[in-house]
């Protein structure tokens, strides 16, 4: 199956991470559109599933990054013509923002290592439900957050805000990372020190002890949601 992947930034630390991999090791062809360089891809219909990552910009800093908008209706477009679509951290944001939902600034930030719990719906959910268990410790790294799309389903849930959705029977969207590696989090770690809400070292060490269960998630995430692809190309 043809796959597209959408990322935002240059390099191995911005773009699908543990999902560029899984896909490639799933048999899937994979397309990589490098949205801020290069020119857009063929119509979203040409490809079997769309996966859509994260990016330090905020989904309506059009100002600075002109890109953004052709993103939007480009995504607009995939919604409308069916193609399964899953989307990470400010991708769930640009389809929140695709679909007509609102999207903006958070009550507070989530950073770090957070619970995050299953809704009913999620629970059913062939994807979300087929990855991870009722309840799970997952990475975030956002500071934006969306109102659920019109007829969209809220399949998780923090404390302080919504995890996830899915907006008809063919899109996923997730506000935590389950994409990251360790190359993604040391760069994100280095960089982004003044964020972390636990001094480097500490970040690390948690980090080093939940990331292999949390990668074994990704990867089931992941699977479950190409397979899904799949089988609706199909029936």
């Amino acid at each position: 199956m043809r796959v597209l992947c959408v990322t935002h930034e240059r390099g191995p630390t911005g773009g699908g991470g543990l999902f560029e991999t899984a896909a490639v090791e799933l048999g899937h062809e994979l397309t990589v559109w490098l949205t801020p360089h290069d020119d857009a891809p063929s119509r979203p219909a040409s490809f079997g599933a769309i996966m859509v990552f994260g990016g330090a910009m905020h989904p309506d800093q059009d100002a600075e990054h002109g890109w953004l908008a052709g993103e939007v209706e480009y995504l607009r477009e995939a919604i409308a013509e069916r193609v399964p679509l899953l989307s990470v951290c400010l991708g769930s944001q640009l389809i929140a923002r695709a679909a007509h939902a609102w999207v903006g600034p958070g009550e507070s930030a989530e950073v770090g290592w957070h619970d995050i719990e299953l809704t009913r719906e999620g629970l059913d959910d062939p994807v979300l439900g087929a990855a991870f268990p009722p309840r799970f410790n997952a990475f975030q790294w956002h500071y934006y957050t969306w109102e659920l799309p019109p007829g969209a389903v809220l399949l998780a849930k923090s404390v302080s805000a919504r995890q996830a959705y899915r907006l008809g029977e063919r899109t996923w969207s997730v506000q935590f990372h389950p994409e990251v590696n360790s190359t993604m989090l040391d760069h994100w770690f280095t960089m982004g020190a003044a964020e972390l809400p636990l001094p480097d070292q500490e970040m690390r060490d948690e980090t080093a002890e939940r990331l292999p269960g949390w990668n074994e998630q990704g990867r089931a995430l992941c699977g479950a949601f190409l397979a899904r692809a799949a089988a609706l190309a199909s029936s």
